[in-house]
């Protein structure tokens, strides 16, 4: 078989939650809750697409803000720390993903044209089990099902940017080839993820976390603007090694048509 045999997708900023918006401001307000502490949407995505304990740990390490944390507290932030900012986050982030669950424009048709194909649909994401639970039953009444989803605390090995979510669907959808295989990402790690497992991979730019603009906000913006992000967003992704970076996934079938033409080559990732 030489084509697509697989899509692992991630969550939040490229299946759903246009801009990625409900991980990035309960990061904002679980540091704030938890210690009376301020970051920045811009500091809380720069980690975006880890497990979201490390995400935690990453934020703390920035050195904007670890210099703020450490006037503050007057050292650097603790394992201690990180695990009670986590568990403020938890619920927290539990009561917002219904909200933003929703599939983005264009996307579901795109997926459903795929899977009655054949084309098998995995997922994963940066949020833990008890979150994908709440997130994979809000989104499956307006629709979107995967055929499996793996989340960032359920693997031994850990999560992004290591391959082994990408992997563990490989394994649960009996894909034969990595090769197959097209990791679709909004964020670095989730690109590094894909490569790391000898994957396609297929940069989201502006739908998720590189632009990091609900839909509203970025209608709302100048042409001049959008052209900006547009081209920063598509560096970022290119930079980080996606083979393909595209507007959103809606966009992905021709795409798609070029890996296989690809494949049908003899070309690998």
């Amino acid at each position: 078989m030489k084509q697509v045999e697989a899509l692992i997708l991630d969550w939040a900023g490229t299946v759903v939650d246009y801009g990625s918006i409900a991980p990035t401001t309960i990061f904002v307000e679980a540091f704030k809750s938890a210690y009376d502490f301020d970051i920045t949407l811009e500091e809380a995505r720069i980690p975006m697409g880890m497990g979201k304990w490390d995400h935690i740990e990453s934020l703390g390490k920035l050195d904007s803000v670890n210099r703020r944390w450490c006037e503050q507290f007057g050292s650097a932030m603790t394992t201690e720390q990180i695990d009670h900012i986590y568990q403020t986050f938890m619920p927290l982030q539990k009561a917002k993903v219904a909200e933003r669950s929703a599939p983005i424009e264009g996307v579901l048709p795109v997926i459903q044209r795929l899977q009655a194909k054949g084309v098998k649909i995995g997922s994963c994401s940066g949020y833990p089990r008890e979150v994908m639970t709440e997130l994979e039953i809000a989104a499956a009444e307006h629709g979107y099902r995967p055929d499996y989803c793996v989340a960032s605390d359920e693997l031994t090995a850990g999560s992004r940017p290591g391959p082994w979510m990408a992997l563990e669907n490989v394994n649960k959808l009996a894909i034969n080839s990595v090769n197959h295989c097209v990791k679709v990402d909004d964020s670095v790690p989730g690109i590094l993820e894909g490569l790391n497992a000898g994957m396609w991979t297929v940069g989201v730019a502006l739908t998720g976390n590189a632009v990091g603009k609900s839909e509203e906000e970025w209608q709302a913006l100048s042409a001049s603007e959008q052209s900006n992000l547009t081209r920063e967003a598509y560096a970022q992704l290119s930079s980080a090694g996606a083979h393909f970076v595209i507007n959103s996934l809606a966009d992905i079938e021709p795409v798609l048509f070029e890996i296989n033409a690809r494949l049908a080559r003899g070309e690998r990732p």
